[in-house]
Order: C-alpha cells, then structure tokens, then sequence
C-alpha cells in the first residue's frame, strides 16, 4: 500500500479537522497573559502561558514555558468586551494577567503554530483567582504582624511636605495636584512618577514609595485613577504591599475602584475611593488641626478676657476705695494746713507788731540823739581845724584855732585863755558872745 503524501495546506486543513472533531467547535484554555499587542485593524494578538509554580523555587521565564498562541480578531474583540461591559467591566487584558477564554483550536499555516481563536472569556475565573490570591497575600502580612503596621505610624496633623506617587500626566496627578493647590494650605508637593497598570508597575510603584520616604516627605499619597479590576492588580502585588507596610511615613491611597478594596488599601494607613478624596482628607487633616488651633487661641483669649474683666473690676474697687481715703485725707490735710495758715498768720503780725514796736522806739531813741535837735536847744560841736572834735579842755592850746557848729551856720574863733571846769573864767575865745549862751 502506497504511503499518502501530503501537501502542507492540505496537512493544515486536516489537522484543523481532527482538532475540530477532537475539541468541537469550543475549547477552554487557562494561562498567563504574554506578550499582549493590538493592531491598527483592532485585532489582539498574545500568548498563553502555563503559569508558573511559585513552589517550585526555581522561577521559569514564560519563554521557557508551554505557550498557546491567542489571536482575537475584531468583530470578537468588540462581541468580548460587551460581554465584559454587561459584567460591569470587571477585568481587562494585560501583560502578567491568568485568564479563562474560549474558541476554536486550530492551526496557523504561515507559521506552521497552533492557535486559538478566542471568542470568549469567564472573567469569574480571573476575579476568583485575583481574589484567593489577594486573600493569600493578606493573610500572610496578618501573620507577619504587617497589615496595620502603616496605619499605626503617626500621621502629622499639619503635614505640608507631600510626596505624590503617581503616573504624571494623568488624570490622577491632576485631580489630587489641583485639590491640594486650591486648599489655600502651603503645600509643598514632591512628585514622585510611577506606572500604575502592566507588568512594570508593581516595581515602579515600590520604587517610587521609597524615593518618597528618603526624600523626607510627611505624607505619601498613592493614586491612580478608576479601571476595571484587573487594571489595578499592581496594587495587589505582594512587593507594593510591604513597601506600604514597611513605610516610617503614613501612606494615603487613592485608588480609583468604588467597589473593592485592593491589599494597598487594606495595608495602607488611610485609604481613599478616589484620588480627589485622598488629596481631601489631607486637606481636612489640616483644616482641623488649624480649627483646633483657633478654638483654644479663642478658649484662651476669652480666658484672659474674663481675667481682664474681673481685674478690671477689682481695680475699680480699689481706685473708688483709695480715692475716697485719698478725698478723706485731702480733706483733714486741708483743715490741718488751713489751721497751720492761721497760726502762722496770728504770729506773723504779731512778730510785725512787736517789730514795729521796736522801730518806733529805735525811731525815738535815735531821734532824741539827734544833734541836730540838741544845737536848736542851744548845745554846739567845736572842732579844730584838723575836724578832731574838742572833748576836753585838756585837748585846746592859747592861739589855737577852732570852728564851732551851731544850729544855724558855723563860727571861728582863736583860743585865748584855758580855764578848768573848776576855776573861774578868765579868758573867753575871740569872737564869742559874752551875754550869749555858754559853748558846750
């Protein structure tokens, strides 16, 4: 019997038969996403991977692991996601992600691979595996004393210096970047860049947190904005959990999904549906430490007010009293210096009086020793030439010149004789007048 020889087309076509009647017009396939790239046309082309066994100790590149190759043409892309859209939009492809799909199984000539040509997928194969995994890894940091170690690190209640780890230029950056500009509060804002979604981003996120805590910031926000589940499975990585956990500076999250929460909120020390809230809470953070500020500024300005109040009052007591003593001693002062005045008015005009007493007998005495008044009674002042006054006798010499004051001119005279006061006289002065009164 002669061997058929086949042509290879014809080969492809009966292979594809057998694969048709072995796995019917729907096969189901579990793997690992790899090498994931759409077209212009909207076609997706990726491979299939056998996951690999994280017991094993001995991790395998997906190069060196069972591969199926996966094309989706468009007209399945589009029937695909509505499916997905009617799920609520649950998972999307990507790079690293373990999905359930289903499709024909055949063969590609022009590469002589095997393919399938996916029409379908169960994203509750995807959901319970990210689920049992999440689980996993949230009992292990419970175990290592881990899953609230963030949320006991002491969140300042003024934190200005942020750190924003985040993809720059998104939607995300904005929105948390705009809320914290627009509080009014001086933050100042470190922008630390990280992808958020594919293979890279779960080291590009650890990276990032750490830059942020070395760098000295108070607070690290961690956003991104909202996606499908499977867009923010870098937040359920095991690396960016122990970054968060280990972190000495309080991480906020972000993460943009209204229903679950990913292991970063749950090792987180706050998290945040959104990346506005986030950036709000710090805000409020501060808006209540300032709020706290005033109310006891405020307790302590009425403290003192109502001190100054009563001091004021007791101060007004004291002034009323201490001028009314003031008015009472003013008072017996006045009386007392009004009596003192009296006193020494009386004894002032009597020292006038007595004074005056005194003058007028001086006056008296000096006017009855007025010469003047004793030459109108007759008595006269003899003198020599020389002005001497003649008191005695004993003082005069024959021929020697004398000038007599009497009380109405003067008179010369030349001395011819000398008697004693006992003696008769026997001489008289040249020029007197014997039947006048005697010279004194």
């Amino acid at each position: 019997m002669e061997t058929a020889t086949w042509s290879v087309g014809a080969l492809h076509d009966a292979v594809n038969d057998v694969l048709a009647h072995v796995f019917g017009d729907v096969v189901w396939v579990e793997g690992e996403i790899v090498d994931l790239t759409r077209s212009a046309a909207g076609h997706v082309y990726f491979r299939l991977v056998e996951p690999d066994d994280p017991d094993s100790g001995t991790p395998r590149s997906p190069a060196a692991r069972p591969s199926l190759a996966v094309t989706l043409f468009d007209s399945q892309r589009q029937q695909v996601n509505r499916f997905l859209q009617a799920q609520g939009d649950p998972i999307r492809m990507t790079d690293g992600l373990r999905i359930r799909i289903g499709g024909r199984l055949g063969t590609y000539a022009a590469r002589s691979s095997l393919q399938l040509l996916m029409d379908r997928i169960d994203p509750a194969f995807t959901l319970g595996l990210l689920g049992a995994d999440r689980a996993r890894l949230i009992a292990a940091l419970t175990r290592e004393g881990l899953l609230r170690a963030n949320a006991e690190v002491h969140l300042p209640s003024v934190a200005l210096r942020v750190g924003l780890v985040t993809s720059v230029g998104s939607a995300a950056h904005a929105d948390a970047l705009h809320e914290l500009e627009s509080s009014g509060i001086g933050f100042h804002v470190q922008v630390f860049d990280a992808r958020t979604q594919g293979a890279d981003a779960p080291g590009s996120i650890t990276r990032a947190i750490r830059a942020a805590v070395a760098h000295g910031v108070e607070v690290v926000l961690l956003v991104r904005g909202g996606g499908a589940t499977t867009d923010l499975i870098a937040f359920d990585d095991e690396a960016v959990a122990r970054a968060i956990a280990t972190s000495d500076v309080a991480v906020i999250t972000g993460i943009g999904h209204e229903t679950d929460r990913s292991v970063a909120d749950e090792v987180a020390h706050t998290a945040q549906k959104t990346p506005t809230a986030a950036a709000q809470l710090l805000v409020r953070t501060v808006r209540d430490a300032e709020r706290r500020i005033l109310d006891r500024w405020a307790a302590a300005r009425a403290g003192t007010h109502g001190g100054l109040d009563r001091a004021e009052v007791r101060l007004d007591r004291i002034r009323e009293r201490t001028g009314a003593r003031a008015v009472a001693r003013l008072d017996r002062s006045t009386l007392e210096l009004d009596h003192r005045v009296r006193r020494v008015h009386a004894g002032a005009r009597r020292r006038i009086e007595r004074a005056d007493a005194r003058t007028e007998l001086i006056a008296v005495s000096t006017a009855a020793l007025d010469p003047a008044l004793a030459m109108r009674r007759g008595w006269s002042i003899t003198r020599g030439t020389d002005g001497s006054l003649v008191r005695s006798v004993d003082e005069l010499s024959t021929n020697q010149e004398l000038i007599t004051t009497l009380a109405d001119g003067t008179v010369t005279s030349s001395v011819v004789g000398i008697t004693p006061a006992a003696g008769d006289p026997t001489v008289r002065a040249v020029g007197a007048d014997p039947g006048g009164e005697p010279h004194g």
